[in-house]
């Protein structure tokens, strides 16, 4: 055989191997991927499970056959694992925007979370809502809470961010009503879901671990029984740092049956164990678990307990010791201490409240001892102190177990000094002129201050309390211990004080009586008004002592309050007249000026009463004219539309606001003001409804009257302004009874009408007014219709008097003449084309001498002046001659005018006469 031969048969041979190869490997693959099709579909079989890999490896090129390749990894879990995942990615990208305050993405996260928590409903519906995701809404409601009540951020946010916040504070919530409960229970107790993963956390530490056992190494997992050692090994466990694990897992070994001295795995450990067994087994674990517990607590109490870390520098906290034990107490060693206690007021590291305890107990020191009560008095001015120092901010009001302190301190302060003649305390004693061991004593500190102070936190008290509830109820009992306390501290200071200390505290009393309504005065059934003569005195003091206006302003508003409160028109409408405080209440400061609007509402009130509509309605037109009765009486703050209050502005604003007790019927308020509009604006629309420059008595009261014509199909009256509309349109037609339906009624009577005190006596007060005013609307209306009334009663009213009416009284036939002197619309519509004519031949006159007249050059030449001469005294003239001609006009036009009356007159005398 040749090379060549040789050659072409190896290649050949070469050629067949390839292919043979080629073909192996292909079936190779084939049966490959018909393992892993099998693998997949019985991992697929498996219901709401998932397979996902964990790491990914790069595809494989060609073909591999060796047995180190890698396999992938996968991981099985369920369709609740796989959801609340879903939740928890959705909520990490909610944190994450709401960090930079993106709300548009973070509106479009809540509308995802959302989304996913719909798809989660069915394993929700098994395990409960889950407690994180009551978690994410509470933390996501308190952020837009937190970012609406920032206007200032809120004004320079973009306009997406804006809408979005305005948007998703909408959403959410109506979204959080479905999970009201879950809200609160999170609310009251949101450490739950930590105490509840460290139980489970226990439970897992108390679980037997059992694990797999491989036939061939099974001598491995042998132990032999050695008591001692694993006491020994469990007694050091419990000095290391890592006991709890291997103490777990020597527990369970210790579990093992032992066969042949050795602890073994066998076939009866996995059988199931009869109830006795199950019990024992049990009870074995709880008596092992409060062991654990047992050890834990000792442990924390070896390494003792932990304490909160406070803002600031450290400080060690121990309880001052007041003195030594051989220490002498006498006043320098007290007075020592005293000072040693108050230099460290207002210090960032002292402690308000164990400051407090420590000048108590000062005290207690002080009069076991027998200190005299100067020395008392001297601590107790600066308990006080130390409580009005506990509440920081004085913008709100202090707690309720300080005011109790405060309110018992201070009383008991002023019977100290009540009861000991021999002390002076005033705030211009010097400290070092003071004298607290001997009498007379001496101590520095102003008693007046102090209890201006405490009225000033009751009303902030009061600010800060639900008018509707009982803490409301329960606060204001203190004001009776308030008042005396000041009628206390007025008698003290009576001929001790100077007169401006006696301003203060006589105003101090008299802002706690003024607002108070004494029926027994109104009925007359008290023989003496103490009330009135307290207010008389006080009041009398202050205008005839006082220098500044401040204190004489507001003690004279009172005192016309006072008055108006208990009918007393008359006084309180001279008082007022002659005090002339409403030229001058603009320059009163804020608070002053409040109390004058409570003042003329009250002089209103007190004028409708009484049957003075006019009064009335001039007393509170200016409070009702704005719509802002709420705000101007300091009981409420309205919204602004023109722009919105800074938050130092609101503030300063709620501070003023009165307590609820203090309040006016608001609704009661508008239904007096517009009632008083109404009997006064009917009558003169009806007398003056051809009259071009008729004037409004009440705009506001027009602007209802509007608003009720506009309505297409208006209904049966149902608020109070709609039975005032009502009732003013049938009063137009002088259908007097149905605006007396409209106006009292039973819905008014609860409304506005029993709160009167005398309801009945302004009932009937109304209810004549009706009639009169319904009468008078009636003749302006429908006088030219009649020849003659026979009313015997409508002189009385006195409209004939007043020419009000053109008609004359018949006497003997008891009519009333009507004259028919009214014009008709006709006459009413040329009497008005005569005015505007005549208003404008005297503006082209005015226009016509403007011009003529010389505004050039004046030039002392004597030409032009005798020009100017020659011109003035032909103007002269003309304008006398003009004059003279147009009076002679007028003369004999009153000429006519007086012949035509007497005329008229003669000839109705001589009808009478027939």
């Amino acid at each position: 055989m040749d090379e060549m031969s040789v050659i072409t048969l190896m290649v050949e041979l070469i050629s067949i191997v390839g292919t043979v190869a080629v073909i192996v490997g292909r079936g190779l693959a084939v049966i490959l991927n018909t393992y892993k099709h099998k693998d997949n579909s019985r991992y697929d079989s498996v219901s709401d499970t998932e397979v996902a890999p964990r790491t990914t490896t790069k595809p494989a090129t060609g073909y591999q056959f060796s047995d180190e390749e890698e396999e992938t990894k996968r991981e099985v879990r369920s369709a609740k694992d796989k959801r609340f995942e879903e939740l928890k990615n959705i909520m990490k990208n909610m944190n994450n925007h709401k960090k930079i305050k993106d709300m548009a993405n973070v509106l479009q996260d809540f509308e995802d979370l959302a989304k996913a928590y719909v798809k989660t409903k069915k394993v929700i519906e098994q395990t409960g809502i889950p407690r994180f995701y009551i978690k994410c809404l509470v933390e996501l409601e308190d952020f837009i809470s937190e970012m609406w009540e920032d206007r200032e951020g809120r004004k320079q946010m973009s306009k997406p961010n804006s809408k979005g916040l305005t948007t998703l504070r909408q959403k959410l919530r109506k979204y959080m009503r479905d999970f009201e409960d879950d809200i609160k229970a999170y609310r009251e107790n949101p450490d739950a879901e930590e105490e509840e993963l460290q139980a489970e956390s226990e439970d897992e530490e108390d679980v037997e671990v059992v694990p797999s056992i491989k036939p061939k190494a099974a001598d491995g997992f042998l132990k032999p029984i050695d008591k001692a050692a694993a006491e020994a090994d469990d007694d050091d466990d419990d000095d290391s740092l890592w006991g709890s694990d291997h103490e777990s897992s020597s527990s369970s070994d210790d579990e093992l049956p032992s066969v042949g001295g050795l602890r073994q795995y066998t076939a009866a450990m996995f059988l199931k164990k009869t109830g006795e067994e199950a019990s024992k087994e049990a009870e074995a674990k709880r008596i092992r678990k409060e062991e654990k517990a047992q050890k834990k607590k000792d442990s924390k109490k070896d390494e003792g307990e932990w304490t909160d870390v406070v803002k600031g520098a450290p400080h060690v906290i121990e309880k001052t010791v007041m003195f030594a034990k051989d220490t002498e107490v006498n006043h320098e060693a007290v007075m020592k201490k005293l000072t040693e206690i108050i230099s460290a007021r207002g210090k960032k590291s002292t402690d308000r409240n164990e400051q407090i305890e420590l000048l108590h107990e000062l005290a207690t020191i002080a009069n076991t001892n027998n200190l005299g009560p100067a020395v008392q008095v001297k601590i107790m001015f600066n308990i006080v102190a130390a409580i009005y120092d506990y509440n920081p901010n004085i913008a709100t009001c202090m707690r309720s177990e300080m005011w109790e302190k405060c309110i018992k301190n201070v009383g008991d302060l002023l019977d100290l000094i009540a009861n000991n003649a021999d002390i002076t305390v005033g705030e211009n004693i010097l400290e070092d002129s003071e004298n607290v061991e001997a009498s007379p004593y001496r101590v520095r500190g102003c008693i007046l201050t102090v209890v201006e102070r405490m009225d000033e936190e009751f009303t902030k008290m009061l600010q800060a309390c639900d008018a509707h509830s009982t803490e409301y109820v329960d606060r204001l009992k203190d004001e009776t211990v308030v008042c005396e306390m000041i009628e206390k501290l007025q008698a003290y200071l009576e001929g001790k004080a100077t007169t401006e200390e006696m301003c203060r505290i006589y105003l101090k009393r008299i802002e706690h009586t003024y607002y108070k309504f004494d029926h027994t005065i109104v009925d007359g059934t008290a023989t003496e008004d103490p009330t009135r003569e307290v207010m008389q005195q006080l009041c009398k003091f202050i205008h005839a002592k006082d220098n500044s206006d401040r204190l004489r302003t507001r003690a004279m508003l009172c005192h016309i309050y006072h008055h108006a409160l208990h009918n007393r028109w008359y006084q309180a409408r001279d008082l007022m007249l002659m005090s002339h405080l409403q030229d001058t209440i603009q320059h009163s400061d804020i608070p002053t000026q409040i109390l004058y609007n409570r003042t003329m509402v009250q002089l209103g009130l007190c004028a409708f009463r009484e049957g003075m509509i006019r009064d009335s309605h001039n007393a509170l037109v200016d409070i009702q004219s704005g719509g802002r009765a709420k705000e101007l009486l300091a009981q409420g703050l309205l919204l602004q539309r023109q722009h919105e209050r800074t938050p130092e502005q609101e503030k300063i604003e709620k501070r003023r606001l009165l307590p609820y007790h203090m309040h006016i019927n608001l609704e009661l308020l508008e239904c007096v003001y517009l009632v008083s509009a109404m009997l006064m604006e009917i009558p003169y629309m009806a007398a003056h409804e051809f009259d071009a420059r008729r004037r409004m008595i009440s705009k506001n009261f027009h602007h209802v009257l509007r608003l009720s014509e506009r309505q297409t199909l208006p209904g049966p009256p149902e608020s109070m302004r709609e039975h005032v509309v009502a009732a003013s349109k049938a009063m137009k037609k002088g259908n007097w009874k149905e605006c007396q339906n409209f106006i009292i009624n039973d819905k008014m009577n609860a409304k506005v009408w029993d709160l009167f005190y005398q309801k009945d006596r302004v009932r009937d007060m109304v209810t004549r007014k009706i009639q009169e005013e319904s009468l008078r609307t009636y003749l302006f209306t429908y006088s030219s219709v009649y020849d003659s009334l026979s009313l015997v009663s409508l002189s009385e009213i006195k409209m004939i008097i007043n020419e009000e009416l053109m008609a004359s009284l018949d006497e003997p036939t008891r009519t009333v003449v009507m004259h028919r002197t009214e014009p008709t619309r006709l006459q009413s519509l040329a009497l008005q084309l005569s005015e505007k004519v005549s208003s404008l031949v005297d503006n082209n006159e005015k226009i016509m001498e403007f011009k003529q007249g010389n505004f050039g050059f004046q030039k002392t030449n004597q030409n032009y002046g005798g020009y100017q001469q020659n011109k003035d005294t032909w103007q002269g003239n003309k304008y006398q001659q003009n004059k003279d001609n147009w009076t002679g006009g007028s003369n004999k036009y009153q000429q006519n005018k007086d012949n035509w009356t007497g005329s008229r007159r003669n000839q109705n005398r001589q009808q009478r006469a027939y």
